[in-house]
């Protein structure tokens, strides 16, 4: 395993990255981001994996995998002698029945048994709000960091969550800031008491803390996502190394399907390289990166690779265990199948977030559906809601939780047709980013143009009728359904806060919806038929 994951050496001499010296101090790295509660193993559309496949040799990751990749690597590493840390970079909650469940408490003990130095707070560590938060730090004993957030205003928050932390590896200090994405008070549920501060401004001050400390190694540890991190590598003086979160970026040294190579470099404004790393989410890879340091403390050299975790990695006996312990009683109720499905039902985030999806459609059109008959015409769905795929044959309701773990409800609401088209430019604003806001709809169709400036992205809105495609009045007053997350404003959708009339929040929980949908249309069919489209 430590050999396969050392890599690198030739690309870091192309970028004028000299191959290690043997005087000097190396720090190995090993990482995750992303978790989303996938504590038991994941299939290829990143849901729970049923008992049947994981034992064909069909499944990937889950904490009992991750625990033996970690321990084998650190327990290797430190035989020989080398200095290793284990850093997680956020959003452990969030995405399965486990958390649903437990709300927090098995992803905190996972990690505690595991062993990790340090995390970073992501955004759906908020999903339940501070107390949420709160929970989990009463549990954890590894510090849990965020830089740029002002807590001082958050009872149960202040002076619990540092701006960084300096590890102390075999005596070599190891300074460790971090930083959240600011769209987080759109993402999560953070409360007025929250203040987020710029990212960058805040890492460069607890750069220069650690710096006027002595501490001359220093690692970011953000949950911002990838193009984000390129930026604070590019702005921010005394980052060494930055190992990220937020996007679900696949990083490899070796896979032709990466998103990007691993690490992948930026230049900062002392024109030295800076290697950032992440390792796509739900379990599947971890990270594993190598950086000597030279006696000031300047990186001269970074490599490594992500490692996927398939089933040629033994899950630990002891952590395994325990999953099935907690899985009991969640999989009893789960494992009813609710429906057929006649191919798989695509719902992963590159493709939900940038355009209509299948999964997009079907969550729709069942909310639609739901409250037809209440007057709603038209369906918004914001396509970070959806958080997996399902594949072809029986759908059980574990898999629809699993794509909608968030137990949102249906939302009813009137607004009126400018207000719709100006959800819809919400939607679109930031597809670049890979935003969750993107809209999935049904009973009504755009096209949007990607060259366009956000807030005037929108080239058409039309809704459907008995009569055929009528365009979107702005004058006129619509029926809408979406979720109570959207409703409150969250993704951006402050209109339907402010502008929703004769709002009722409290409808079924948006999973049910969907599975009762999808018994009523079995074997359900899935398809795309062209209700978002891009200019051309």
């Amino acid at each position: 395993m430590l050999a396969n994951i050392m890599r690198s050496t030739a690309m870091l001499a192309a970028l004028g990255i000299a191959a290690p010296a043997a005087a000097e101090t190396t720090l190995h790295i090993l990482h995750i981001n992303d978790l989303h509660s996938r504590i038991q193993p994941i299939n290829r559309f990143d849901s729970t994996c049923n008992a049947e496949d994981d034992a064909a040799g069909e499944c990937f990751g889950g904490v009992a995998r991750v625990a033996t990749a970690i321990n084998t690597l650190r327990d290797e590493l430190t035989a020989a002698g080398e200095n290793v840390i284990v850093l997680d970079a956020g959003d452990q909650f969030q995405g399965s029945l486990m958390y649903t469940t437990y709300k927090g408490e098995v992803e905190s003990e996972m990690m505690m048994a595991i062993g990790f130095d340090a995390m970073a707070v992501g955004n759906h560590e908020f999903d339940d709000g501070p107390q949420g938060l709160s929970d989990f730090l009463d549990r954890v004993d590894f510090p849990v960091i965020s830089g740029n957030l002002d807590l001082s205003q958050s009872n149960l928050l202040n002076d619990r969550v540092g701006d960084y932390v300096v590890l102390d590896v075999n005596g070599m200090q190891v300074g460790v800031v971090s930083a959240l994405a600011t769209d987080t008070v759109e993402t999560s549920s953070p409360g007025p008491n929250i203040i987020f501060q710029d990212e960058v401004d805040a890492l460069q001050a607890d750069v220069d803390a650690l710096t006027e400390q002595g501490v001359t190694m220093i690692v970011a540890l953000t949950h911002v996502g990838l193009p984000v991190d390129i930026a604070i590598a590019e702005a921010v003086t005394g980052i060494d190394v930055i190992v990220g979160g937020h996007s679900h970026t696949y990083l490899s040294a070796t896979d032709e399907d990466r998103a990007g190579p691993y690490p992948t470099f930026a230049t900062n404004p002392e024109g030295t390289l800076v290697p950032i790393v992440q390792a796509y989410a739900y379990s599947k890879y971890l990270g594993h990166l190598e950086v000597t340091f030279d006696d000031a403390g300047n990186v001269v050299y970074a490599g490594g690779d992500t490692m996927v975790l398939d089933a040629s990695v033994e899950p630990d006996a002891t952590i395994a265990a325990r999953v099935a312990e907690l899985a009991g009683p969640i999989e009893e109720a789960m494992s009813d199948v609710v429906s057929e499905a006649s191919e798989p039902i695509e719902g992963s985030r590159e493709v939900c977030r940038a355009g209509e999806c299948p999964m997009g459609n079907l969550v729709a059109d069942a909310m639609l559906e739901r409250v037809r008959d209440q007057g709603i015409q038209i369906a918004i769905q914001n396509g970070g809601g959806l958080r997996a795929s399902i594949d072809g044959g029986p759908i059980t309701m574990g898999e629809v939780f699993t794509v909608l773990p968030f137990q949102n409800t249906l939302a009813t609401f009137q607004l009126s047709g400018a207000d719709v088209v100006a959800a819809l430019e919400n939607g679109v604003s930031r597809v670049e980013d890979g935003a969750g806001r993107f809209p999935q709809v049904a009973g009504m169709r755009y096209v949007w143009d990607a060259a366009a400036e956000p807030g005037s992205r929108i080239v058409s809105a039309e809704l459907e009728t008995e009569a055929g495609w009528e365009p979107i009045d702005p004058e006129a007053i619509y029926g809408v359904v979406s979720n109570n997350y959207m409703r409150g404003g969250g993704d951006g959708y402050s209109m339907f806060a402010t502008n929703g009339m004769n709002a009722y929040d409290f409808g079924p929980g948006l999973e049910q919806v969907v599975a009762d949908y999808l018994a009523e249309n079995t074997p359900y069919t899935p398809y795309t038929d062209g209700r978002v489209s891009q200019a051309e």
